[in-house]
């Protein structure tokens, strides 16, 4: 079992930036599958980045290309997700996800075992 807790959220002015951090607890964080996904008011919580196990191979939404990387470091047990040229759209509570191999799509909430307890991120324009 994976227990997940973020930090790092915040307010920051429309293009600025902001690294959240998913500490994880447990020894076999190296063997699951990581994603970040958000939650902005009213809207459902939506896919925004996943890294594999290996850290090599990552996959984000089209609309956060080359704003937001998603990263590993599995020696501290802690995924992270820098987030450059925030917009205002980019308001949500962001959220972090863990999963062992499974056939379910990288972007599927439901594909997802384990969630940590969200961390707010407000954009100023």
């Amino acid at each position: 079992q994976v227990q997940l807790a973020e930090s790092g959220g915040g307010l920051v002015q429309a293009g600025g930036s902001l690294r959240l951090s998913c500490a994880a607890s447990g020894r076999t964080f190296s063997t699951y599958f990581l994603a970040w996904f958000r939650e902005a008011p009213g809207k459902e919580r939506e896919f925004v980045a996943y890294i594999h196990r290996n850290g090599d191979d990552s996959y984000y939404t089209d609309s956060m290309k080359g704003r937001f990387t998603i990263a590993r470091d599995n020696a501290k047990n802690t995924v992270y997700l820098q987030m450059d040229s925030l917009k205002p759209e980019d308001t949500a509570v962001y959220y972090c996800a863990a999963r062992p191999q499974s056939m379910m799509p990288i972007i599927a909430r439901n594909g997802y075992e384990y969630w940590g307890q969200g961390t707010q991120v407000t954009v100023s324009s």
